[in-house]
């Protein structure tokens, strides 16, 4: 391989140390796979209490908020490139978003609490994040899956992870026609070689990118994977970086 990788997809934190998970622990896992940088967020659970349905914001979990996405802003080896994503909560604070942020993380699983989608201040974050041109890692349930693409966000550009294992599923949203839609990409992080080639098929590779999910998957296996597919060299260096840096080349841009 004659060309950068980056890994789309990576947790990053050192509130948060079970599972290891700062930045040197996944440079030392990925050594030796000619991965070049990685597309970093924060860990759920420096962002709220994904263990209590019912949670609620305090300014305790505002501060550790902070300090967690201010943690991705400092990190800047010179042999490794960092991509920042800001991860948004309740608070909708898009205010803090830097030059530095290059897309958006907005996560919650079925059974944790839930974004406040009819306060006005999400409206507002997303328009905010619309005028910006920033990408949103979507990982939600099926039905605010559908509702964000279709109603809340429509046309901002969402990516979702792992090809839509935890969004519904893979099929699922073929089904719906989410991935037909122009505005929206995927992840192959933890994704199946069968669902990749599928999606590959029905709808090429332009808006395919490689992830690892670290640390709940493996930088080195994750790429293995893709490089293993029988796809032209062209299509892996797609996945593998540029496809990534086309999506960026005007995400949060002064």
């Amino acid at each position: 391989m004659d060309y950068s990788i980056i890994d789309s997809h990576v947790h990053c934190g050192i509130q948060d140390r079970f599972p290891p998970q700062t930045l040197e622990d996944y440079r030392s896992q990925a050594r030796g796979s000619g991965i070049g940088g990685a597309v970093v967020f924060s860990p759920v659970i420096e962002i709220y209490d994904r263990y209590d349905p019912y949670f609620e914001d305090t300014p305790e979990w505002q501060k550790k908020r902070r300090e967690s996405n201010d943690y991705l802003l400092s990190l800047a080896p010179p042999d490794f490139e960092v991509i920042p994503y800001f991860f948004i909560w309740n608070d909708f604070a898009v205010e803090n978003i830097s030059p530095q942020h290059r897309g958006i993380k907005w996560h919650r699983h079925e059974e944790e609490p839930h974004y406040h989608y009819d306060d006005p201040r999400c409206a507002k974050a997303i328009e905010e994040i619309r005028k910006r041109k920033m990408p949103v890692v979507l990982e939600e349930e099926l039905k605010f899956t559908i509702r964000f693409i279709e109603e809340w966000a429509a046309g901002v550009r969402i990516i979702i992870p792992h090809l839509g294992f935890l969004n519904g599923g893979y099929e699922t949203l073929r089904s719906r026609g989410i991935w037909e839609r122009a505005n929206v990409f995927a992840d192959t992080a933890l994704a199946s070689p069968t669902e990749i080639m599928d999606y590959l098929n029905r709808y090429g590779y332009e808006k395919l990118m490689f992830g690892s999910d670290f640390p709940f998957g493996d930088p080195k296996s994750e790429l293995r994977k893709i490089m293993r597919l029988p796809i032209p060299d062209e299509v892996k260096r797609a996945i593998a970086s540029e496809n990534l840096r086309n999506l960026l080349s005007d995400s949060n841009q002064p």
